[in-house]
């Protein structure tokens, strides 16, 4: 008897390694500007069409998941079959590891991986414009997760850069065991002086890591001080990670409240998150490489 059908993929956190607030919109959304990628971290998704669309989910952050019904994983599933006509469904599983509401895109990763499952188990191609209007339809941040290169993220998160090259680039990535809430965090920001904007033609040719960095420290993260005002324990966290030997940049994710430091050499990123575990053990802490997933 044949094993059962079985597809698997990797839903790899995403890091908003800059982040510009543009002004609001007309419709009340925010416009962004953000540099983004992936950690060679994340949760697991597999898939098993069996007609019958279903989530269960396991792993140490499952009990974060919430209900079924609201997760993205269905939300996305559902947006696929309304634009693909007799989609096969199925039962999805969920490895989750990475801590919810955490800046980290990990609801946004996993629905991106469960439209490639998706789109393998019907033959349905990576570039078909159906999944990315499935993506967009399920989340803001599910188009960039879709295919995990780093890119510029623009608008409130549709429009996207090719990818571009980016070095690897050693990590910390540290979450206090505080979920924020994306819109309290959009309450609290206010307009301050316009922030550099990114010229495309800086990614033309390899940057080197340390030219990466330079680049990096010109920009900033403008949803840092609302989420500081929120939760000061943020405050506490980049302190952490700038007292780190060999950390050349601290700063929050997202809307928070996970920060991360890079460095300059792997060694020093995995020692560090040894130290900071031993000293934090109630903190989330992991080393990791950020680049493409």
């Amino acid at each position: 008897m044949a094993a059962p059908e079985r597809f698997t993929d990797h839903a790899p956190a995403k890091v908003n390694l800059t982040l510009s607030v543009l002004g609001r919109r007309p419709d009340g959304y925010h416009a962004l500007e953000s540099l983004v990628a992936f950690a060679d971290i994340g949760d697991g998704l597999s898939f098993a069409p069996d007609g019958e669309l279903a989530l269960t989910v396991s792993g140490p952050r499952a009990g974060q998941a919430g209900e079924a019904a609201d997760n993205l994983v269905i939300k996305a599933a559902l947006a696929l079959a309304e634009r693909v006509p007799d989609l096969r469904l199925g039962t999805f599983h969920l490895d989750k590891r990475l801590p919810v509401a955490a800046g980290l895109g990990g609801g946004s990763a996993d629905a991106a991986a469960a439209l490639r499952l998706l789109a393998r188990a019907n033959d349905v191609a990576v570039y078909d414009a159906r999944l990315f209007e499935a993506a967009r339809a399920t989340g803001a941040d599910v188009p960039v997760c879709l295919d995990p290169r780093p890119r510029l993220m623009r608008g409130i998160g549709e429009i996207l850069s090719a990818p571009l090259t980016l070095p690897p680039l050693p990590a910390v990535l540290v979450n206090p065991g505080i979920a924020l809430s994306t819109k309290s965090v959009f309450v609290r920001w206010s307009a301050a002086a316009e922030p550099p904007a990114f010229d495309l033609s800086q990614f033309a040719a390899p940057l080197g890591r340390d030219e990466c960095l330079q680049l990096l420290a010109l920009h900033g993260n403008d949803l840092e001080s609302p989420a500081i005002a929120l939760e000061p324990t943020i405050a506490d966290v980049l302190a952490a990670l700038r007292a780190v030997p060999g950390c050349r940049l601290a700063r929050m994710s997202g809307s928070g409240a996970t920060c991360f430091a890079l460095f300059a050499a792997a060694a020093a990123a995995i020692e560090g998150a040894q130290k900071l575990a031993a000293a934090y053990p109630q903190w989330w802490v992991r080393a990791t490489a950020l680049g493409s997933g």
